[in-house]
């Protein structure tokens, strides 16, 4: 009797002891206050993107990798959205992200639209990513791009 008591607490200990905790996710917080829920998915933004002319917009929260961030003081980064990347600024330059964020994961909440950027742009924001000046003097077209006015981010830590 005792063995067989013995026994199943080992047993009972195993599988306890495998049993895997589901790691809540925590978030650092930057501009105005977001949720992590009711996100679009991948699928859902680049179709989204597709959708839109110069001159539209539509609000739109989903995740994304970081790809860069603006080495001057953090007041943009690119995110990969699968089917290419989108440029997020902040509104009202209200706030500014961490510089060493690159492949980590977001959750943005903003206004989605397509621009054309000028070469002028396009080269400043090479300068900001600390791009060569062969890097830079390459720019010589004007550029659509996806982009982004986020309102909120949270830093998937």
């Amino acid at each position: 009797m005792k063995k067989r008591i013995l026994l199943l607490s080992i047993v009972t200990l195993l599988v306890a002891c495998k049993t895997e905790h589901k790691k809540e996710l925590s978030y650092l917080s930057f501009g105005g206050e977001i949720s992590n829920k009711e996100l679009l998915s991948n699928d859902q933004v680049v179709e989204t993107y597709k959708n839109l002319k110069v001159g539209d917009t539509i609000n739109m929260k989903f995740s994304a990798t970081v790809n860069e961030v603006c080495q001057a003081k953090g007041c943009w980064m690119l995110l990969d959205i699968g089917a290419g990347e989108a440029m997020v600024k902040f509104k009202d330059y209200g706030f500014f992200m961490p510089k060493n964020i690159a492949d980590k994961e977001v959750i943005v909440n903003g206004k989605a639209f397509v621009s054309e950027v000028s070469i002028e742009e396009q080269r400043h924001y090479a300068e900001d990513a600390g791009k060569s000046d062969e890097e830079i003097a390459a720019i010589t077209q004007v550029k659509k791009t996806l982009s982004l006015e986020a309102d909120g981010v949270l830093l998937i830590e």
